[in-house]
């Protein structure tokens, strides 16, 4: 597939399933997934995908964009508009099954790193971008730049701010060449993470 088109559009209803594949897949390896589900493979893909599928169905205002060649779905990305970000009440219970297919260490992993991830949210308005997953095989061939391109122009189209986390140091050099800075850093289990603005434009 490198070198073909890349088309990226908002994503249909019926696309969400495989938008969850494609984002486990995607992050599997990363540290604080490796951290938070343990060192097997297979069960971290299997607990991300639970994750994933469980965000998504809980946040009703999470907007997903795909990246698509030749119509196959090789990258999305989810952006929160602004006041969006963190999960109310309702879409917490939602989120409960998801959390209990984790398993009771995982899961207790897993809101120690939301929380602390809550911890350093800007306070004022901003899109919160996240998740951000090319497909594991297709990384490196100019997907997630296309990717956040699109959400760049989104951003500067409506004057806002951007906000992300990412716990890998290369994306910190990738979200810069888009007007990303870094705002903070903090080590959440064990994993150095960054968390990063992008100043409203226009």
């Amino acid at each position: 597939m490198s070198g073909r088109a890349v088309r990226v559009r908002p994503l249909r209803p019926e696309e969400v399933p495989a938008a969850v594949d494609v984002v486990a897949r995607g992050m599997r390896d990363n540290p604080l997934h490796v951290a938070a589900y343990g060192r097997d493979e297979h069960r971290r893909l299997a607990r991300h995908s639970h994750l994933v599928a469980g965000l998504f169905g809980a946040s009703a205002d999470l907007l997903l964009t795909g990246a698509f060649r030749d119509e196959v779905l090789v990258g999305v990305c989810g952006a929160a508009p602004p006041g969006t970000c963190r999960l109310g009440a309702a879409e917490r219970l939602r989120m409960l099954p998801a959390l209990a297919r984790l398993g009771p260490a995982a899961a207790a992993r897993v809101l120690s790193w939301t929380r602390a991830w809550y911890r350093h949210d800007p306070g004022s308005p901003h899109v919160h971008l996240g998740p951000v997953a090319v497909d594991a095989r297709l990384q490196g061939q100019g997907i997630g730049t296309a990717l956040l391109a699109h959400q760049c122009r989104r951003l500067d189209d409506a004057g806002a701010t951007g906000y992300l986390e990412t716990d890998k140091p290369r994306n910190v050099t990738f979200y810069r060449r888009s007007g990303y800075e870094v705002a903070g850093r903090t080590t959440v289990l064990g994993v150095p993470n960054w968390f990063m603005v992008r100043a409203a434009r226009g």
